[in-house]
């Protein structure tokens, strides 16, 4: 008797387990149901995303966050999150989407649902003074260009065309040294190239990254990786399509003064753009 009532228990506790999982409700209906988005942005890499002077976040990123948010009929909190953090806040719940500048590889699509078709992309560039008459990758033969140690394009460029890299422990000092004319040329990620000479900044106005960018990263947004391939997984996916079918991104890199990239250009095309 006392084996089947413990058959019993162990019986009833696993269905009020499996009611439980069936409860829980999917983030996309939560969403609704609470009236609100929590969308994980960066608010140290302009324009993608930073505060402005009176403590707001803004910048691309925040304006797609701002756009689904809108779809979906919702309020709309944006969280600061880091490079750091950022793919901790989603598996945590903290964050219902993530819209970070993150780059995809095969660790970060085991971790966290990544969407696609992307929505923006960065690769190696070259931040230069204009009078530098840098006009092609090649003219960096036997060149001293200032890096930053440790990254990854760093050794291409040597390789590939020649140059003499200067490696820097961090972007402050490689910046500081291109300003004294310590190298003719930084070399670095495209979009934090871009952020520079949008920024507005006097001190960056004879500067300018005239080639063409090279091993481009892909960036993505994410949402939980349960929910990749669900009805909210699709929402997002659908709404990124429509922002490369409308040109949607197209305006968002001009509003904030980026240079047009030929990514999101081709991507209009592939989407059908009207």
């Amino acid at each position: 008797m006392k084996k089947l009532i413990l058959s019993v228990i162990t019986a009833a506790a696993g269905l009020a387990m499996m009611a439980g999982v069936q409860a829980q409700t999917p983030t996309l209906d939560r969403i609704k149901s609470e009236g609100l988005l929590r969308v994980g942005v960066k608010t140290d890499y302009r324009p993608f995303g930073y505060l402005d002077p009176s403590g707001k976040v803004v910048g691309l990123e925040p304006d797609l966050a701002a756009d689904l948010a809108k779809r979906l009929k919702v309020k709309l909190e944006l969280v600061p999150v880091q490079t750091a953090n950022r793919i901790e806040f989603l598996q945590q719940g903290r964050i219902d989407l993530m819209i970070a500048t993150m780059s995809v590889n095969d660790q970060r699509r085991k971790v966290v649902g990544v969407i696609e078709p992307f929505y923006y992309a960065g690769g190696t560039s070259l931040l230069v003074r204009k009078s530098a008459n840098i006009k092609k990758w090649t003219d960096l033969k036997d060149k001293e260009i200032c890096g930053t140690q440790g990254a990854y394009y760093n050794r291409p460029v040597a390789q590939k065309y020649g140059a003499r890299i200067v490696a820097f422990p961090g972007n402050v000092e490689a910046l500081n040294a291109l300003l004294t004319g310590s190298c003719i040329g930084f070399v670095q990620d495209s979009t934090l190239l871009a952020s520079i000479t949008a920024s507005g900044d006097a001190k960056w106005a004879d500067y300018e990254a005239p080639l063409p960018v090279e091993d481009l990263q892909l960036w993505a947004i994410a949402v939980p990786l349960n929910e990749l391939n669900g009805a909210y997984g699709d929402f997002v996916r659908q709404t990124v399509n429509e922002w490369h079918r409308t040109g949607f991104l197209v305006a968002e890199e001009k509003k904030w003064n980026l240079p047009q990239t030929d990514f999101l250009k081709e991507m209009q095309t592939k989407a059908g753009a009207k």
